[in-house]
């Protein structure tokens, strides 16, 4: 990773852990950070551990990168940190926000889970922020570790006695469970058991999600939120999908993290290749200004996701890594920021359709015959529909706040014994 880079790089055990030591070392505590609306539960409430105030950016609603002309200058204005997301290896403009950051004396962050081969402006993602973020369980698919990368060397010995600080040691437990969970969940495959295991998993109540989003537990996490800077308290949430996200890496997952990051320019070639088809597909947006990026999912926008989902589940392709609703409609005004600009995140995070690049001709096959439409934007945007089925509502600690949270959809069950979201 320092070679792909030209910057340090710290192992650290997950992509989250890595986010909330960058944002601790770099961000004073109830500090302002901008942030994409449609990102994972997972990292707002990294943002939340870490003792700062998320602030959701107005995004494009055709690839949900932040637009940064959209943010109002007030609001530059009050920031301490902007986090980038990169949604799916779609880079977020980057070179812009790096000078937005230099003229206002703070830090940039690059959240990189998703774009481990992504490039922006002649430079990797990851490049350009003071600190960045990577998952190792995404593109390289070891379902364990990640890198924190630094700008400044020198700070490498200060982030690394910080980590230290947080780890948490190993266990020969969770080694063993480590080293068996791939064969199992290839003989789930094999079988074509995922849906039957992960409905015996709720059944068991084993599971941490019935819908897209986590419940909130809007009580419990004021509690937690007024604790911070606070990683245990807020740790029933950033555990979710991955408990052993503080866990020191053993023999066991250091040795498949090596062998899987050796065959990572084989696995970025074909999702570039699978990328290329799908964005050549009439559900796409592809980027006209640029080459197509070697994408984690590809975001096809299409008129039912709902029904989309289902074909492509009984073909055996997963569809994960969903954020519906937005962050800002799912957490309320309590918790963070609202957007200024609301209506294309809403509209992205209820029609995309992240499609895996590997299975990229098997995907347009069965989008094909299952009859899906793309949708186009509207000309204006419109009120977001309401949930039929909401989940654990935040209305009691945000008053007037939005009624608009997760729901359960029709084939979200698949999703669970895909790779972990870190």
């Amino acid at each position: 990773m320092r070679g792909r880079l030209s910057r340090e790089c710290v192992y650290v055990p997950s992509c989250r852990f890595g986010l909330f030591v960058a944002l601790r070392h770099w961000c004073p505590p109830g500090g302002r950070v901008l942030m994409s609306p449609v990102n994972d539960d997972v990292i707002f409430f990294v943002v939340l551990a870490a003792g700062l105030r998320p602030v959701q950016a107005p995004l494009n609603p055709l690839d949900a990168s932040i637009d940064t002309d959209a943010v109002p200058d007030e609001v530059w204005g009050s920031l301490s940190a902007v986090l980038t997301t990169n949604l799916y290896g779609n880079p977020d403009p980057a070179p812009g926000l790096r000078s937005r950051c230099d003229a206002l004396g703070i830090p940039l962050f690059e959240d990189g889970a998703h774009a481990i081969g992504s490039e922006i402006g002649g430079r990797p993602v990851g490049a350009w922020g003071d600190a960045s973020v990577f998952s190792l369980s995404k593109h390289v698919g070891a379902q364990t570790g990640g890198i924190l990368s630094l700008a400044d060397p020198g700070r490498g010995a200060a982030v690394r006695e910080a980590c230290a600080e947080l780890l948490a040691p190993r266990r020969m437990a969770s080694e063993l469970t480590y080293a068996v969970r791939p064969y199992a969940e290839a003989s789930v495959r094999r079988l074509g058991l995922r849906r039957a295991a992960w409905a015996a998993m709720g059944l068991l109540g084993l599971t941490e999600r019935e819908g897209i989003r986590m419940p909130l537990r809007p009580d419990a996490l004021a509690d937690a939120v007024r604790s911070a800077p606070d990683l245990a308290a807020h740790d029933p949430w950033v555990r979710v999908d991955m408990h052993d996200y503080r866990l020191e890496s053993g023999p066991v997952r250091l040795r498949r993290v090596r062998r899987r990051l050796g065959r990572l320019d084989d696995v970025l070639a074909a999702s570039r290749a699978g990328t290329e088809l799908l964005l050549s597909t009439r559900w796409a947006r592809p980027r006209p200004d640029s080459a197509a990026q070697p994408l984690f999912r590809v975001p096809l926008l299409v008129a039912d996701r709902d029904a989309a989902i289902e074909a492509l589940a009984r073909r055996g392709i997963v569809v994960g890594y969903l954020y519906d609703p937005p962050l800002d409609d799912y957490a309320g005004a309590v918790f963070t920021d609202p957007s200024p600009a609301p209506e294309g995140a809403r509209w992205f995070a209820r029609h995309a359709l992240p499609v895996d690049p590997l299975r990229a001709r098997e995907a347009v096959e069965v989008l094909e015959r299952s009859g899906a439409r793309p949708t186009e934007p509207p000309e204006t945007w419109a009120a977001p529909e309401e949930s039929a089925v909401p989940q654990e509502s935040a209305a009691s600690a945000v008053p007037g706040g939005p009624a608009r949270h997760g729901v359960v959809r029709p084939g979200n069950t698949a999703r669970g014994l895909g790779p972990p979201r870190d």
